[in-house]
């Protein structure tokens, strides 16, 4: 018995491994900052890269660039100058429709992203245009989080199962030829 209290005693004056104890509190905090701020970079790079995507397929679109103006065509145009987007053509979905500038008509709030469970379904809308009318394009991909039960990752609002999904819309307007 006296062993053990000469034991605790002596083990209770050591400072040895003190520093573990926070290194053990602090870790997970920041590894938690750590993989939420690797999350919203990849999140803002890949909607940086779909933004630039769309936009310049917009640019093509607007100047009469690209004929026919088909949905498969736009999306691979889109894939190949968003470069970041894994899986593109199988991931994006378009809409695109004129809209009447005298007689204001709204798009739906809610993007038409792809439904992984059901990829049958058709576009909710796709109408080239005609020259000098206004056009909006609105393009949907989804995207798997890297850490999905994690810090930022499980926040994420979802769609379609574990993705979320990232929104490009722009408007435009047919240029006569």
């Amino acid at each position: 018995m006296i062993r053990l209290k000469t034991f605790l005693r002596r083990f209770h004056r050591t400072e040895d491994g003190s520093g573990t104890i926070e290194f053990v509190i602090f870790t997970p905090f920041f590894f938690m900052i750590f993989m939420s701020t690797f999350e919203l970079g990849m999140l803002f790079t890949r909607q940086v890269m779909l933004d630039r995507g769309v936009d310049l397929t917009v640019r093509q679109i607007r100047l009469g660039a690209v004929f026919p103006v088909d949905p498969e065509v736009v999306k691979e145009m889109i894939c190949d100058r968003a470069m970041m987007i894994p899986d593109c053509m199988t991931q994006l979905k378009l809409e695109m429709r004129p809209l009447d500038p005298r007689n204001w008509g709204m798009v739906p709030n809610e993007a038409d992203c792809l439904d992984r469970a059901d990829t049958s379904l058709p576009l909710r809308e796709f109408t080239p245009g005609v020259m000098n009318e206004l056009m909006v394009l609105r393009a949907c991909v989804l995207f798997d989080p890297y850490f999905p039960t994690t810090g930022l990752g499980s926040q994420l609002p979802r769609q379609s199962g574990d993705a979320y999904a990232l929104v490009s819309t722009s408007s435009f307007v047919v240029e006569p030829n």
